[in-house]
């Protein structure tokens, strides 16, 4: 059994590090330049960006996991 930090494996931190670095390229690269402003993110302020850009994140870490799932089945 892998030893566990926080009560996630180590494979489990590596999922959550890939989901949120895609998920920064995608937004800041796919998503920022067609959104308004309102929706933009700006600097270390809680905004709606900021909830579109964990969403994004959420949406890959998701994506991850569902294909964990499928290549075990």
């Amino acid at each position: 059994m892998a030893s566990q930090f926080l009560g996630a494996t180590p494979r489990r931190w590596l999922e959550y590090l890939v989901a949120i670095l895609l998920g920064q390229v995608v937004y800041y690269f796919s998503f920022v330049p067609h959104l308004p402003n309102s929706l933009r993110h700006h600097g270390s302020d809680i905004d709606l960006g900021l909830g579109v850009d964990f969403l994004i994140s959420v949406a890959i870490y998701g994506l991850i996991r569902l294909g964990a799932y499928l290549q075990r089945n």
